[in-house]
């Protein structure tokens, strides 16, 4: 299989996808919106980070936040305790070794409390528009299966085996477009294969026509 084929006409299908949908101004917002949007959708991120983003505007601000009053304004997110414990935590790190700045290496953003390799990239990418990986979320995870870029499970070999097969300066377009494609098309439940650019060269649609 052709990978740029893929790139290629996911670019052409969405040519105005230019970067996460979360609601940033900073790199810090941009973390803060990122470690909330785990196992949440980013309209709901985006909900709640209005509020947040206008009451805490640095690092020391969410350091000193009352752990109580934090978790009350994102109560709306999955897992909200934990992610307010990780916010407080990380931005006292933040705060207290990186003079209130986020770092801009993967090798620093993962030390941060609740800050995976996905969470790092997303930051990297586009707040500093560093490519050190690629996003790898369940839409990315789901499109690189049926579209046979990986036999892998674990995010992280998935995350190798697309660095391997797309050149670096794609790695930003190549997640964004996967994304969008599966929030639009090719869904968890209920693909719209029909309406696929990719449907031809796509494996899953090949097995899908076999059993129908």
């Amino acid at each position: 299989m052709n990978e740029m084929e893929i790139l290629k006409r996911l670019k052409k299908e969405y040519p105005n996808v230019r970067g996460t949908a979360l609601n940033y101004s900073n790199p810090l917002e941009l973390l803060i919106a990122t470690i909330l949007s785990a196992q949440t959708t980013d309209k709901r991120v985006n909900m709640v980070t209005k509020g947040l983003f206008k009451k805490y505007k640095n690092a020391r601000d969410y350091a000193r936040a009352d752990i109580k009053e934090l978790q009350e304004m994102i109560k709306s997110v999955n897992f909200y305790k934990n992610k307010a414990k990780y916010i407080k935590e990380g931005c006292r790190i933040i705060d207290e070794r990186y003079n209130g700045n986020v770092p801009d290496s993967m090798e620093e953003l993962i030390k941060l409390p609740g800050v995976s390799r996905k969470t790092a990239n997303v930051v990297l990418s586009n707040a500093f528009r560093k490519d050190e990986g690629i996003v790898v979320d369940t839409h990315v995870i789901r499109l690189s299966k049926r579209l046979g870029l990986t036999k892998e499970n674990d995010r992280n070999k998935i995350e190798q085996d697309l660095m391997k097969k797309f050149p670096k300066e794609e790695w930003f377009d190549l997640a964004n477009l996967l994304i969008v494609h599966g929030r639009q098309i090719c869904k968890a439940k209920n693909p719209d294969c029909e309406n696929c650019v990719l449907k031809d060269i796509c494996p899953y649609y090949k097995e899908m026509k076999k059993k129908t």
